[in-house]
């Protein structure tokens, strides 16, 4: 097809044409997709509801929470895993001059 030749207002409908079959296709696969995922989980006898909650991740990471690294000595709440961003009350004991591994657990 020789684009040079067109006219404005047909590369428009061209254009216009290839958004709505690039939509239809992309429906297409997405529904492919899904009948491919639902064969391979029967096919191996995993319950449709059970592929879903896992929700990509595995079941062996779910629910692990980091330790806590660092506490306020004069109010157990204030507690940081050491990971991010430092909390204020860190920053500011640090400030102070004061050593961070004081604060260590």
């Amino acid at each position: 097809m020789d684009l040079s030749n067109m006219s404005v207002g047909d590369m428009r409908n061209l254009q216009e044409q290839i958004k709505q079959e690039m939509k239809k296709r992309e429906v297409q696969e997405v529904q492919k997709a899904r009948e491919q995922i639902l064969a391979i989980a029967q096919s191996v006898g995993v319950p449709l509801k059970e592929l879903l909650a896992t929700g990509g991740r595995s079941n062996s990471t779910k629910g692990n929470s980091v330790a806590v690294r660092f506490r306020h000595p004069d109010n157990a709440s204030q507690q940081w895993t050491g990971r991010g961003r430092q909390p204020k009350w860190v920053k500011e004991w640090v400030e102070s001059g004061k050593s961070i591994d004081k604060l260590r657990v």
